[in-house]
């Protein structure tokens, strides 16, 4: 059997990857990426490096793969829409038996803005009558523990989620599920929620980094045209800012809060608690 993991490079692809590398031999394990010299290492382990970019379908290589592990893109909505979408039907073309693709909580319900791009190529997919699974990952804990160090150096800890809570999961744990769902059996067909072992505040959050730490950190909630307006001014780009502020929205509206049995199951153990991954992120 050959698994193939497209952004092996990334963040959630590489620890896949690392993940897959546990449980099969690096012969069978395949990575598409855009740019090989960054999974040099991976070569060097006898992992098949193929250079693919989602939006040049013709570069992506997926002949002689039984399972396609589809880590979802990023970009614009629009674009990530097509790029997806492309990379499905070059695995149709290809003859992958089995595509397990990354998406997000209730998808094909969600409000979130972020839904709309996963819930048509959940469709997509769907259509093409290939076998699937679908891996719907709620937030991850690091999006939220990266930023705490500068809220730490700033004095307060800035969202416009006011008293709104999270399920947000470990990434690693994320990544640990999938690599286990692409080697055993019984998943075909499956749709699973993916999320943490509770729901939590940004009141907590500062909280939890004041208690590991020893500094003071209020959490401040600004309305969202406010933190809109504060992270075009960090930076970042529009589509961004527009990204993360619907998400605060609609954490504050109780959307993401929701937990989720189905990864304690695929784990068979209980997933990773924010204290957790605050401490990783904080501790000396």
């Amino acid at each position: 059997m050959t698994i193939l993991v497209t952004g092996a490079t990334g963040h959630l692809g590489g620890l896949i990857t690392r993940r897959l590398l546990d449980r099969v031999p690096a012969t069978d394990l395949a990575v598409s990426v855009r740019d090989t010299t960054k999974a040099a290492d991976l070569a060097t382990l006898g992992v098949d490096v193929r250079q693919g970019d989602f939006t040049r379908p013709d570069t992506l290589r997926f002949t002689g793969v039984d399972t396609l592990l589809l880590v979802s893109a990023d970009g614009p909505d629009e674009l990530r829409k097509a790029a997806q979408r492309d990379a499905v039907d070059a695995a149709v073309k290809a003859g992958v038996q089995r595509l397990i693709y990354t998406s997000v909580s209730d998808a094909a319900t969600s409000p979130l803005s972020l839904a709309k791009v996963h819930a048509a190529t959940e469709a997509h997919i769907r259509d093409t009558g290939i076998p699937f699974t679908f891996l719907r990952n709620g937030m991850y804990h690091e999006n939220y523990t990266a930023s705490l160090s500068g809220a730490l150096d700033r004095g307060s800890l800035v969202t416009s989620t006011g008293t709104g809570a999270i399920a947000s999961v470990s990434r690693e744990d994320l990544a640990e599920a999938a690599a286990i769902v692409a080697t055993t059996p019984g998943h075909d067909g499956a749709t699973y929620e993916l999320t943490g072992p509770r729901a939590w505040t940004f009141d907590e959050l500062a909280s939890l980094a004041s208690s590991v730490t020893g500094k003071p950190l209020p959490h401040v909630s600004v309305t969202d045209a406010e933190l809109r307006a504060a992270l075009v001014a960090a930076g970042l780009p529009d589509f961004v800012a527009d990204l993360l502020t619907d998400i605060n929205a609609n954490i504050r509206t109780g959307t993401l809060s929701q937990v989720r049995p189905d990864l304690a199951t695929l784990l068979d153990r209980a997933p990773t608690p924010i204290e957790h991954t605050v401490r990783a992120a904080l501790a000396p």
